[in-house]
């Protein structure tokens, strides 16, 4: 039985694109997806909002009592841990921002087959759609962390205008890694336990538990600039400082100087563009590859 040259059928046809010319459609298409997973992921809840709030409360609340009353780090003399439980509870937030987004997107293009194969719309608004969604709890829980934060003695300060700079380094990182994790997983299944994994690692690489005041501390300078390489630990930290004290090192100072930001900020940089890349590039054949 003679074998069939494929390649005389001509190039494979490409299908709609990561974008569109029509950024209207697409942005009304991005936030209705976006707006409707929200509503749905609540539908039928008694408590609905509360169990989205849930996570991260129950592992502040552990975390807090254990580092708080065993190892008594929100002690006067310990550098960068004035308010404990606001940094905490703030970091953590910022945290399952991080991996709402992310990890949601890794099976994002492949839970909608369907859509895919069907329906003819730019293939980028599937994983921008997860961070949209993950966008909508974070501002719900920052508004929690910023009534924890005022309970336990926290002051308004000039320094929270900083924050909508914050969170959209922390959403340009998002969905850099969002882009690049669901083109990945489409033709590398391994991507969601690697990600499982590499999101552990990160938080424990990164300031949510332990201050940078203490790891400068401990470690050498090499060290902490190594460890300030980690984008997070940069965005945890300026929190940190602008949002609950200033008595906290910035992410600048923690380094020795705003010019040593350019490595972290550049990395930001890197993966969004490499996630865009990537799944610009393979957008057009997810369909055929799914």
């Amino acid at each position: 039985m003679s074998s069939i040259d494929y390649t005389a059928l001509g190039r494979p046809i490409r299908g709609p694109r990561a974008l569109t010319d029509d950024w209207s459609r697409f942005w009304h298409l991005t936030y209705n997806i976006a707006r409707n997973e929200f509503k749905l992921k609540f539908f039928g809840s008694v408590l609905g909002y509360v169990w989205q709030l849930m996570r991260p409360l129950l592992l502040f609340g552990v975390l807090y009592v254990f580092f708080t009353k065993v190892a008594q780090v929100n002690r006067a003399h310990t550098p960068g841990n004035a308010h404990y439980g606001a940094q905490l509870l703030g970091s953590i937030v910022l945290f399952t921002f991080f991996t709402e987004a992310t990890s949601g997107a890794v099976r994002s293009v492949v839970d909608r087959e369907n859509l895919v194969r069907k329906i003819q719309f730019p293939r980028m608004v599937i994983p921008l759609s997860v961070v949209l969604v993950a966008s909508f709890n974070l501002a719900l829980n920052l508004l929690v962390v910023l009534g924890f934060a005022l309970a336990e003695g926290v002051h308004p300060m000039l320094s929270w205008l900083e924050l909508p700079l914050i969170i959209v380094m922390l959403m340009v990182l998002a969905t850099g890694l969002a882009m690049l994790l669901s083109a990945l997983f489409v033709s590398l299944r391994d991507i969601q336990p690697i990600w499982d994994v590499a999101s552990q690692v990160l938080f424990y690489s990164s300031p949510v538990i332990i201050s940078v005041e203490t790891v400068r501390e401990k470690t050498s300078t090499t060290v902490l600039h190594l460890y300030m390489l980690n984008p997070l630990a940069v965005i945890f930290q300026q929190f940190r400082h602008a949002m609950i004290t200033s008595s906290t090192l910035s992410a600048g100072q923690a380094l020795g100087g705003w010019s040593s930001l350019v490595a972290p900020l550049a990395i930001v940089a890197g993966l969004f563009a490499l996630g865009f890349w990537v799944f610009n590039r393979s957008a057009p054949l997810v369909a055929e590859n799914l």
